[in-house]
């Protein structure tokens, strides 16, 4: 990558790092919360195990690389991924209780050490790199901005149940603002979301963009 397309891969390196620092600096105030109800039916565990799969995901799949790129957007990444279809909610519920279970006796630690690494090893890629993600081959540059958008909106929602401030960083917080714009316009409800982010109207009970 060259010139502005460098930088923007910089700037997606710095929003996820961001993101990174916020998540476990969240998780750092947890105390004896773990069991407290958090997102639906996850507990604090189970909410932290979930959003530390947007770390762990991108160690993993710099492991595999890919062929070919088959998903060559943000925006694509979770369209595909909404349409994978039935079961995928029941398996991503059960998932983040495993991987809560997983953080083992010391969540903090463990948290703090797989994000030491995978910011690691993200600092050392161009962001050309073709990764296998769950819904085909892509371009690390395109796939990191998924998982910021994962970490700060995970983020918000742990704040929120530990009853912290749910303010993300600048940087993480303008990323998947950025995310949530892309997707918008792909669905053809940017007028409505306009509306109500300019206190014009408010959205259908329900809406979401995911």
């Amino acid at each position: 990558m060259t010139g502005d397309v460098g930088t923007a891969w910089d700037e997606r390196r710095v929003a996820f790092a961001s993101a990174a620092s916020w998540f476990t600096a969240t998780v750092g105030l947890v105390g004896a919360r773990w069991g407290r109800p958090a997102l639906g039916e996850w507990d604090v565990r189970a909410l932290v195990g979930h959003t530390s799969r947007a770390l762990l995901t991108v160690e993993q799949y710099l492991a595999r690389p890919a062929a070919a790129v088959d998903v060559p957007t943000s925006v694509a990444y979770f369209l595909a991924a909404r349409s994978a279809g039935g079961g995928v909610a029941a398996d991503v519920a059960r998932r983040g209780r495993e991987a809560g279970a997983a953080l083992g006796a010391d969540p903090v630690a463990a948290l703090d050490a797989l994000a030491a690494r995978v910011l690691r090893a993200v600092s050392a890629t161009t962001g050309d790199e073709l990764v296998t993600s769950v819904v085909g081959g892509m371009r690390l540059a395109e796939y990191l901005p998924t998982r910021t958008f994962e970490l700060v909106v995970h983020t918000v929602d742990l704040a929120v149940a530990l009853d912290e401030p749910a303010e993300p960083p600048a940087a993480a917080g303008r990323a998947a603002l950025d995310v949530v714009a892309a997707l918008a316009a792909a669905e053809g409800t940017a007028g409505p979301v306009l509306l109500a982010l300019t206190g014009r109207d408010a959205l259908a009970p329900g809406f979401t963009l995911l």
